[in-house]
């Protein structure tokens, strides 16, 4: 059975599969070529992967809602050469901070920091991804790169243990294993990430998330439907403008309308719609018009 989409699915990504494998089980379960997926995540992280599906796909490249938060645990007194558990990890011997020391060095990682990304990510050196030259062995340089942390909150800490449970919520090319270890060597104790959970990203969150299981449950059973989040919701953040019926065909066919024509005031990007409500693409003003920025 072949369920034609044009939309997002959620997914509550599981611990051992990588972002590419829950796009190819999603292509799959559709009998569709064009999925795509809105931010990475690492294969061992769980949580909030947006899907899209069809038409959505063309949004990949425009999504306004680039930050994300995560729910991190980490265990202070070790340090890894992949910034977690699943590299090489040794204990560091250190005696564990107390809980208003981890609170105030948390501070330093807030608001706008430079971020040094680790060996193990997916930013190319001349063409190579780092995780490839770090499994050869290899360390280069990286420069530090700027990055927010909108929101950094302890949400639990054993002391006995060194076990910490931060939640974060930060912008896009941040890394929440490089604060875990920049956390713990600020501590001078050393610190490793030992869980990650993605609960929100692209505007979604895990209550819009269904697991794989569930999404093959509810195909089969023909109600997948019903958990699709329609192409318009990635672009919430955005006004809206309801066009003429005879603008609408003008825009679908890529088309600039007259400002001045147009009964809603528009100073930025808007989501234009037509009389029936069908969501048409996304519109930006210029000179005087409304051009096309992206039709769906």
């Amino acid at each position: 059975m072949l369920l034609q989409v044009n939309g997002v699915i959620c997914l509550d990504k599981p611990q051992g599969k990588t972002s590419f494998d829950c796009c190819a089980f999603i292509r799959r379960l559709l009998g569709t070529k064009k999925v795509g997926h809105a931010g990475t995540l690492d294969p061992m992280a769980t949580g909030v992967l947006p899907i899209l599906v069809g038409s959505a796909t063309r949004a990949l490249d425009l999504l306004p809602v680039q930050d994300k938060r995560y729910t991190a645990t980490l265990r202070l007194g070790f340090v890894s050469d992949t910034q977690d558990i699943w590299g090489s990890v040794s204990a560091t011997g250190c005696a564990l901070p107390s809980l208003n020391m981890v609170e105030k060095a948390l501070g330093n990682f807030r608001g706008d920091i430079l971020q040094t990304p680790p060996m193990m990510s997916a930013l190319k050196r001349g063409g190579v991804r780092l995780y490839d030259l770090a499994r050869q062995g290899i360390e280069v340089e990286r420069e530090p790169r700027p990055v927010t942390i909108y929101s950094l909150e302890l949400l639990d800490y054993n002391q006995a243990t060194g076990e910490a449970v931060i939640d974060c919520h930060c912008s896009k090319g941040t890394y929440i294993r490089t604060i875990c270890a920049d956390l713990g060597e600020l501590l001078g104790c050393g610190g490793v990430m030992s869980a990650l959970r993605r609960t929100m990203a692209a505007g979604f969150t895990l209550e819009d998330c269904v697991t794989m299981e569930q999404a093959e449950e509810l195909f089969k059973s023909g109600q997948l439907e019903q958990y699709i989040k329609p192409v318009d919701s990635l672009f919430g953040c955005y006004g809206k403008v309801t066009v003429s019926t005879a603008q609408a065909v003008r825009f679908k066919n890529g088309g600039s309308l007259s400002l001045e024509r147009i009964k809603s005031r528009v100073s930025d990007i808007v989501r234009v719609y037509s009389p029936a409500g069908e969501f048409l693409g996304l519109g930006k003003p210029e000179n005087g018009e409304l051009k096309v920025l992206k039709l769906f």
